[in-house]
């Protein structure tokens, strides 16, 4: 596990903060408010499409339509919330902030 160590000097003496941490996406702040071409977009490029292309698994994840498609069905987000069976993506649930941001996309109607 890598650790951040951040250490802020100040005139009057030294703060020390210390954050354990696999990946930077874990320690940064959720987005409240995310579209998909700003941030979802993003994940799944990063997360999903490897694998769920237009010629790859089903459900493609590869544009607006098919992963809010995916959503509305409940397959991508029982699968990244770990809720069905088989965990996304296969290499271990994704960090809680992308999480977070996709149900706060699908709770906002899916701004594009």
């Amino acid at each position: 596990m890598k650790k951040i160590k951040i250490i802020l000097v100040a005139l009057v003496g030294v703060l020390i903060v210390s954050c354990d941490s696999t990946t930077v996406q874990e320690i940064q702040p959720v987005v409240t408010n995310p579209t998909y071409n700003s941030n979802i977009k993003a994940i799944m490029s990063a997360k999903c499409v490897s694998c769920h292309s237009s010629n790859g698994q089903n459900p493609a994840l590869t544009n607006y339509a098919e992963v809010k498609d995916a959503i509305e069905n409940g397959s991508l987000e029982c699968r990244i919330q770990n809720d069905c069976g088989a965990i996304m993506p296969p290499s271990g649930k994704m960090p809680q902030v992308f999480i977070d941001m996709i149900n706060n996309w699908k709770v906002q109607g899916y701004v594009e």
